[in-house]
C-alpha cells in the first residue's frame, strides 16, 4: 500500500473525467469480454481467464505462484481447495500482465518467449504447437490466449475429471477431437454466443463457421482494449506537463536512466526491450521439470534449446509495475523495494533469500517444493554463474526515489477497472468464484 500512496494522492488531486477509462467497446470486444470471463472454456468449468488475469488484481493475480484449476476464490483471497476440488501444483511460474500487450512492437509472449511473430510459419507464429497451430491469428496475444486452456494446472483439468484434460493429456490439442475443437463445440452449442460470434464476425453464419482463431482473436481483442495503460503521470510530464511528476519521482526517472542504468534493459516506450536475461532470480516452486531434480526452471534455454539461454527469461514491461506485485519470473519479490535491492545486489540477494519474501497461499504439501532448488547449493551456484548484471551501490534514498518513479508509471485510470468487467457471461454461468 505504501507503494501506492503517491498514486492516490496525485489522482484525488485530478477531475474524475481527466483519467477515464474508455475502452473500443465493439461486438467482437464484447465477445472476446465474455469468452475472458466464462469458465465454460476451462475442462472442469470451474476456472476462467479472469481468474489469474483480473482487471480487479492488476491483470495478475497478485500472487507469486498462481492457484490453477481446483482452487477458489480470486487474487490473494484464492485458495489452493480441498476433498475433490484442490490444485495438485503450483502455477510454476507467475501469471504475466497483460498491459499493452496487443501493441505491434510485443512480438514474444509468455516469460520465456515460446510464443513468438516468425513468418517461417503457416500461422504466421512460432509456438508449442509448431505448424499445428491454425492460421488466421490476429496477434501473438491471440496466439498467448489459446494455451492456457490447454494446461493441465491452469485450466483443463486432470485425467479423469472431463473429457477436454483426457486429451490434454494425450497432447491432442489441435488434432481431431483435441482440446481446441472441444473448447469450440462447448461454446458454440451455446445460441447465445452463436449470435454474438455472428455479430463480431461476418463470415460466421452458423455455429458450425465457429472456430478457435474466432475464440482467441476475440479474447486478444479484449485484452488489447481493455489492458491499456499509456497515460501515466511520467507520459504527461515527458509531454511538458512539469507537475505530472513529483520531485522524488523525477529524481528516480534520472537514476532509472543514468547511474542506476536501468534502461539498459527497461527501455523504450514500455521500459523493455523485449530481449531475455539472467538477473539470478531465486527460483521457488515445483519448476518446469528441468534439471536432475526436475524442480527447476531453465527459462528461454526450454525455448531455444541453447545452454547460453539458461535461466534467462524476458525482460517485463514497467507499465503499472506498481499494481502487478509480485515480481519476477516466479513472483519471488512482494516488493518494488525487494526487487530493485535485488537488481542492485543480485548475488548477495539470492544467496540469502527467504520465502517470506514471496506471496504464496500456505499449504503444507506445496510449502515442501517452495525452496527445494533455493537449498540446493550446486543449483543457485549454477543460477549464480548466469548472471548478467552488475553490481550497483545505490543508497536508501536513491533506492526510493527509484520505487517512486516507478509508480509515476502507472497509468491512474487503471485503478478504476470496473468498466472491464461484466455483468454476465454468455454462458450464463456466475464469474463469481
Amino acid at each position: 500500500m505504501k507503494n501506492l500512496k503517491v498514486i492516490f494522492t496525485a489522482l484525488s488531486l485530478l477531475p474524475i473525467s481527466t483519467y477515464a477509462n474508455v475502452h473500443k467497446v465493439d461486438a467482437k470486444f464484447k465477445l472476446g469480454q465474455s469468452l475472458f470471463f466464462d469458465k465454460v472454456i476451462s475442462g472442469n468449468k470451474n476456472i476462467s481467464c479472469a481468474t489469474c488475469h483480473h482487471p480487479f488484481t492488476g491483470s495478475s493475480d497478485g500472487l507469486s505462484l498462481g492457484s490453477g484449476e481446483g482452487a477458489k476464490g480470486i487474487g490473494v483471497t484464492r485458495d489452493t481447495g480441498d476433498g475433490s476440488s484442490k490444485i495438485h501444483a503450483r502455477i510454476p511460474r507467475n501469471a504475466p500482465a497483460l498491459w499493452n500487450l496487443g501493441e505491434e512492437e510485443y512480438i514474444t509472449f509468455f516469460h520465456d518467449g515460446r510464443v513468438e511473430k516468425n513468418e517461417n510459419y503457416p500461422s504466421g507464429f512460432k509456438s508449442p504447437q509448431g505448424k499445428n497451430l491454425p492460421e488466421g491469428m490476429d496477434s501473438g496475444l491471440a496466439v498467448q490466449a489459446l494455451f492456457p486452456i490447454t494446461s493441465s494446472d491452469e485450466m483443463a483439468g486432470q485425467e479423469g475429471e472431463n473429457t477436454i484434460a483426457d486429451q490434454a493429456k494425450l497432447g491432442n490439442i489441435a488434432g481431431a477431437g483435441g482440446v481446441w475443437e472441444q473448447v469450440v463445440e462447448r461454446v458454440a452449442n451455446i445460441s447465445a454466443y452463436v449470435e454474438a460470434f455472428k455479430e463480431a464476425y461476418p463470415e460466421v453464419s452458423s455455429s458450425s463457421d465457429i472456430n478457435i482463431t474466432h475464440l482467441g482473436n476475440a479474447i486478444a481483442h479484449y485484452e488489447a482494449n481493455a489492458f491499456v495503460a499509456k497515460d501515466s503521470p511520467y507520459d504527461r510530464y515527458l509531454k511538458g506537463e512539469l507537475s505530472a511528476m513529483t520531485p522524488k519521482q523525477i529524481k528516480g526517472m534520472k537514476l532509472f536512466n543514468g547511474k542506476a542504468n536501468c534502461m539498459s534493459c527497461h527501455s523504450g516506450l514500455f521500459q523493455t526491450d523485449h530481449s531475455f536475461h539472467s538477473i539470478a532470480m531465486p527460483q521457488i516452486g515445483p519448476g518446469k521439470g528441468h534439471g536432475k531434480s526436475k524442480l527447476e526452471d531453465y527459462g528461454r534455454e526450454g525455448v531455444t534449446n541453447q545452454k547460453a539461454d539458461r535461466y534467462k527469461f524476458r525482460t517485463p514491461s514497467l507499465r503499472n509495475v506498481a499494481l502487478t506485485a509480485p515480481y519476477g519470473h516466479d513472483g519471488a519479490y512482494e516488493s518494488l523495494e525487494a526487487v530493485i535491492r535485488h537488481h542492485l545486489s543480485s548475488v548477495n540477494s539470492i544467496m540469502s533469500y527467504k520465502i517470506e519474501s514471496a506471496r504464496l497461499i500456505d499449504r503444507s504439501d506445496l510449502n515442501q517444493t517452495d525452496m527445494l532448488v533455493m537449498n540446493n547449493d550446486l543449483a543457485v551456484k549454477k543460477i549464480i554463474l548466469s548472471n548478467s548484471i552488475p553490481e550497483m551501490n545505490l543508497n536508501n534514498d536513491e533506492i526510493d526515489s527509484l520505487v517512486q518513479f516507478m509508480n509515476a508509471l502507472t497509468d491512474l485510470s487503471c485503478l478504476d477497472m470496473s468498466r472491464s468487467v461484466p455483468r454476465k457471461v454468455l454462458s450464463g454461468m456466475s464469474i463469481v468464484e
